[in-house]
């Protein structure tokens, strides 16, 4: 039940800012609109208020904003012309097309930085562990250590620590320790190890052999700070979204890595049980796959649309109302290929045995 209720709120909210996106840019430039809809299906309530109907419909896996005169063949009266989408310029309806996602995007740098303002653990600077044969434990590092500057730059995080160690390249690095109080200067140059990355990839990484004491303390920043630090962890998940599509579509990571309904349930429901600082920062990581998601160039998707609309700014006229619905088609049926698929990944980790014999065989 908790999965079920976290997952509802979660997919609520993401779904209600991506269509809050296009609601408020066309309300912008004056274009109607004739529905507000979250989910899609057969609508369980709804109540108009002005000229926009606002529902709830049955199936909880996205939403759409109906805009006046989406359709070439939608009958307007003169005093709707005006106001209706498609007689809108192309930029308009770019900025229109592209709030969605930008809304999502603007989301995710909100809860990165209001989790940064309440304050986030962090494991500190001290050292737990000095391997053996390590470049740390040959320097006379030891365990308790607290690293206080590396190379004259002061270091408090652990996460900081290991970046700029990282980054070293195996060039020599002057440590500063706190050690019972006393202040000790080490050299210590950073040796190249064979890790597995997040993409489950073996890559050389430069590392020094000490592991973190598991000390944290709370870090806030204040506003300014924690808005830039929400920009940052939003454009660096942004990256790590497109690189893991492009490393799918390329076959070197396991589409198995993909996650669907089922999967984000039961995600939600344990970062519910986690706390909701936990839960809060799943949805901000959510948020900024949802906007990608929606920029792919899939017809039907935000990013068809905006594919459509950039062949018409370069041709200076649209594509044939034709070769749009052709594709449409085609995106459709794709996108329902993608979600099959995903369903088939979320069902296979279930572990069910004849379910897992079928979905393998067909994936053979």
């Amino acid at each position: 039940m908790t999965s079920l209720v976290s997952v509802i709120v979660l997919l609520g909210v993401l779904i209600f800012v991506h269509e809050l996106g296009h609601f408020l840019m066309a309300k912008r430039f004056g274009v109607g609109v004739l529905k507000f809809s979250l989910g899609f299906g057969p609508k369980l309530v709804g109540k108009r208020i002005g000229e926009t109907e606002y529902m709830i419909s049955l199936i909880p896996l996205g939403g759409y904003v109906r805009l006046l005169g989406e359709s070439e063949t939608e009958a307007l009266s003169p005093e709707d012309l005006k106001r209706s989408f498609i007689h809108q310029s192309v930029w308009r309806r770019i900025a229109i097309v592209s709030a969605g996602p930008l809304f999502n995007f603007l989301l995710a740098i909100f809860v990165f930085a209001a989790v940064n303002v309440s304050g986030v653990p962090v494991l500190t600077s001290e050292i737990g562990e000095v391997l053996e044969d390590s470049a740390a434990h040959a320097a006379g590092i030891k365990a308790g250590d607290r690293v206080l500057s590396i190379n004259g730059k002061p270091v408090e995080r652990w996460d900081k620590m290991a970046e700029i160690i990282g980054k070293s390249d195996g060039q020599p690095l002057k440590l500063s320790v706190d050690r019972n109080g006393s202040v000790l200067n080490f050299d210590v140059t950073p040796r190249p190890v064979k890790v597995v990355n997040i993409f489950g990839e073996e890559v050389t990484a430069y590392k020094i052999g000490v592991a973190p004491a598991k000390r944290t303390v709370i870090m806030r920043q204040n506003p300014i700070e924690a808005l830039w630090t929400g920009v940052k962890q939003t454009w660096i998940i942004s990256k790590l979204t497109i690189l893991s599509i492009v490393k799918i579509i390329g076959g070197t990571l396991s589409p198995r890595s993909i996650g669907g309904p089922i999967l984000i349930a039961q995600m939600a429901g344990s970062q519910v049980q986690e706390g909701i600082v936990h839960f809060i920062l799943f949805m901000g990581l959510l948020s900024v796959n949802l906007g990608i998601l929606n920029l792919l160039p899939i017809p039907v998707l935000d990013g068809g649309h905006l594919m459509f609309y950039a062949i018409e700014v370069v041709r200076g006229k649209a594509l044939s109302l034709k070769w749009r619905e052709k594709a449409q088609q085609v995106g459709f049926i794709i996108l329902i290929m993608i979600m099959i698929f995903v369903m088939a990944m979320d069902i296979d980790r279930l572990e069910i045995k004849p379910i897992q014999d079928f979905t393998r065989f067909f994936m053979r």
